[in-house]
């Protein structure tokens, strides 16, 4: 475990010490934002949707016995924004996006095309791992910002026509104005940049790391989802404190 701790640090130092060579690398950049953009807008809205219902529709009768229905827009508006887009969007791109880093990586590694970049000349981690992390740093915050929007309008529609909630559209997003603020859309686009760049980090060093055969792939890809997801569960945890320290 500690092994695979220190090269996951190791790869990001040297991906750091490569950012001046991003502007070289910025077609594979551009070809890569475009697959984890595309690839995964129609999910994440169909996932942002529908989340942003179930809370407007868990939450939303229990504020009416409370005569507190006005106030579902900014509960919704909140738990999207801090914890629910940046968490789930950072989940669905470890499964989609990160497997698929994993395993593209390794079955170069596996199939010996690596050691035939080393053969030119070609520095693996300037023409692999860097334009995969870029394009991974930037596409999840840009989609964990759509996912807020299409969930604030999910919770929207569900408030408006359950009849047990009965606040309209438009008292929905006059709360959610009044309680949301650009503190909090900047703290889930800040969690989601960390989870982005631990996604690419984690995905691309198994990659890197994996050895026998197609077998050893699947281990890999297997490997890269769990560990990218049991550390946007624990750096969600750590971010949040840093985040509320700087609040107060």
């Amino acid at each position: 475990m500690f092994q695979s701790i220190g090269e996951m640090v190791v790869l990001f130092l040297r991906t750091l010490q490569a950012m001046p060579r991003l502007w070289r690398e910025r077609q594979k950049v551009f070809d890569q934002l475009f697959e984890i953009g595309n690839a995964s807008l129609l999910m994440a809205c169909l996932l942002s949707l529908f989340i942003g219902g179930v809370i407007a529709l868990q939450t939303g009768p229990v504020l009416a016995q409370y005569g507190i229905a006005t106030s579902i827009g900014g509960m919704v508006g909140v738990s999207m924004a801090k914890e629910l887009a940046p968490v789930m969007m950072a989940v669905l791109i470890a499964g989609r996006i990160g497997s698929a880093m994993a395993a593209e990586i390794g079955s170069m590694r596996v199939y010996q095309e690596i050691d035939a970049l080393r053969t030119m000349n070609i520095n693996p981690v300037h023409y692999l791992v860097l334009p995969r992390i870029v394009a991974i740093s930037v596409a999840l915050p840009m989609l964990v910002l759509f996912s807020m929007l299409v969930g604030w309008v999910g919770g929207a529609l569900v408030s408006a026509g359950n009849e047990e909630i009965g606040i309209n559209i438009h008292g929905f997003f006059s709360n959610l104005r009044q309680v949301v603020g650009f503190r909090d859309i900047f703290d889930g686009v800040f969690k989601s940049f960390v989870f982005a760049v631990t996604i690419g980090v984690v995905s691309c060093a198994q990659g890197l790391q994996t050895i026998g055969g197609p077998r050893g792939i699947g281990r890999s890809v297997t490997k890269a989802v769990v560990n990218s997801i049991v550390l946007i569960l624990l750096f969600d945890y750590f971010v949040t404190r840093f985040l509320m320290y700087f609040e107060k």
